[in-house]
């Protein structure tokens, strides 16, 4: 699956779409393998905004805030922010509950495993 992530980055006034590719599953059969892809698939996106070349440093998810949001016309949206700025993805085919769950587990297993090495994107 592949979807589009629009990125702000902080200090600027204007917006880029890029496409995240490699999701495996369609957004209504996600798990929290997927839903951490998106995740990261989204962080990626913000640094290659703010760094166009070379390697991106691996990823943690950790110290970010979200929210999931209906979609005008249909679906959900998640929104990321962290320092570098903010990021928009979607809209996706599930549930809100069911996205706001699995997010938080995800996240969780990363607070409490403390996972990620220190040079990380975030």
């Amino acid at each position: 699956m592949t979807f589009q992530v629009d990125v702000w980055l902080r200090g600027s006034d204007s917006a880029t779409t890029q496409a995240v590719e490699g999701i495996p599953h369609a957004a209504s059969a996600w798990d929290d393998h997927d839903v951490e892809l998106v995740l990261q698939g989204m962080l990626r996106a913000m640094h290659r905004q703010k760094h166009p070349t070379g390697d991106p440093p691996p990823i943690a998810l950790r110290g970010l805030s979200w929210i999931v949001n209906p979609y005008e016309e249909g679906g959900v949206v998640i929104a990321i922010e962290i320092t570098l700025g903010a990021a928009v993805a979607g809209p996706f085919d599930i549930e809100q509950a069911a996205l706001e769950a699995m997010i938080a587990r995800v996240l969780k297993r990363y607070a409490l495993s403390g996972a990620g090495p220190s040079s990380t994107v975030h």
